[in-house]
C-alpha cells in the first residue's frame, strides 16, 4: 500500500519551491516547505547539520506553527521551537510520521534539496516509507548553474555543497566553481537511487515543461497518484501563492522556500523553450 508521501528530488534552484507549492494546493495533497528531515538520522544530528545554515531551520518551524498553532506568528514559531527541542532524541523519520498523521488523509509533498546530496539520505526514505512516490525534477544545467552562481555572488549558496561534490577548482586563485558539475553529481545521485525504486513509484519531469504547460503536467501527476484530475482541482494547483508557506514568514522563521519564490510566489507560465524571468 502506498505511503501518503510524495518526494520531489532535485538540486537547489530547480523550480522545487513553486512545483511543491502547486502540488500542495491540490485538495488531496499538502505541500511542505523545506523541512530537511531526511538528511540526518536523528533530530539532534539534524540540529548540528543546520547549525551553520540557519535558514534551513525555518521550514519545519513554520510547518509545526501552522499545523499545531493554526497560524505562523512569532508566538507560534516560538512554541514550534519547543516542539522541536522536545524531539531532539527522536528519529527524523518519526517526526515526518507525525506531520503525515496531522494532515491525513492528504498526501504530504516534500522537496528539501539537501536530501539529494547523498544517496543514503534517499535510501532513508525508502526504509521508513517503502510506498513513497518520487518526482525526479530537472532543470537545464546552464540556467540552473546560472541561478546557483547568482546565489554564490550574494553569499547565499551552500559553497560547502560544491566542495563536497568536488566542484571547486583549486588550480585557480581564487578557486572557481563548476556548478554544472554539481548539477551532474546530484542528478546522478538521484538516478542511482531511483534504480532501486519500483518503476511505478517514480516519474521524471522537466521543470520547464511543467511550467510551460501546467494544465497537462499537473493533471498527469494527479492521475499517476490516483487523485482528482477535474478542472477545479487543476485550477487550484495553479495558485501556489495560496500555500500557507508562500511569502516571507515571521522574523524568527522567515524562510523555508527559495527567496525569489517567497518574494513573488505566483505561477508565471513559461513560454515553451524559454526560461522564467
Amino acid at each position: 500500500m502506498a505511503d501518503p508521501l510524495l518526494i520531489i528530488l532535485a538540486p537547489p534552484r530547480s523550480f522545487t519551491s513553486v512545483v511543491c507549492a502547486m502540488l500542495g494546493q491540490h485538495p488531496q495533497m499538502y505541500g511542505l516547505p523545506e523541512v530537511n528531515l531526511f538528511s540526518a538520522e536523528t533530530m539532534r544530528e539534524r540540529q548540528g547539520m543546520l547549525r551553520w545554515r540557519k535558514p534551513g531551520e525555518s521550514g519545519l518551524l513554520r510547518t509545526v506553527a501552522q499545523l499545531w498553532g493554526g497560524e505562523q506568528t512569532m508566538q507560534t514559531v516560538a512554541l514550534a521551537k519547543r516542539w522541536v527541542q522536545f524531539r531532539l532524541e527522536s528519529a527524523c523519520v518519526s517526526v515526518m510520521r507525525e506531520l503525515m498523521e496531522k494532515v491525513r488523509p492528504r498526501i504530504i509533498v516534500e522537496k528539501s534539496p539537501s536530501t539529494t546530496r547523498r544517496i543514503d539520505c534517499m535510501q532513508r526514505i525508502r526504509r521508513a516509507f517503502p510506498g513513497a512516490r518520487f518526482i525526479h525534477l530537472l532543470r537545464h544545467p546552464r540556467t540552473q548553474g546560472d541561478s546557483l552562481f547568482a546565489m554564490v555572488k550574494n553569499n547565499r549558496a551552500p559553497v560547502s555543497v560544491a566542495q563536497e561534490l568536488g566542484a571547486l577548482d583549486f588550480s585557480t586563485d581564487p578557486p572557481t566553481l563548476d556548478l554544472q558539475k554539481v548539477w551532474y553529481a546530484l542528478h546522478m545521485n538521484i538516478y542511482t537511487f531511483l534504480q532501486t525504486v519500483p518503476r511505478d513509484q517514480w516519474i521524471r519531469i522537466r521543470g520547464e515543461d511543467l511550467l510551460s504547460d501546467p494544465d497537462h503536467y499537473l493533471a498527469e501527476i494527479a492521475a499517476w497518484l490516483g487523485l482528482r484530475t477535474d478542472k477545479e482541482a487543476i485550477e487550484m494547483m495553479k495558485h501556489p501563492e495560496r500555500s500557507p508557506y508562500a511569502g516571507i514568514g515571521p522574523l524568527n522563521a522567515p524562510f523555508g522556500n527559495d527567496g525569489k519564490f517567497l518574494r513573488d510566489p505566483r505561477l508565471r507560465p513559461l513560454p515553451k523553450g524559454k526560461e522564467p524571468s
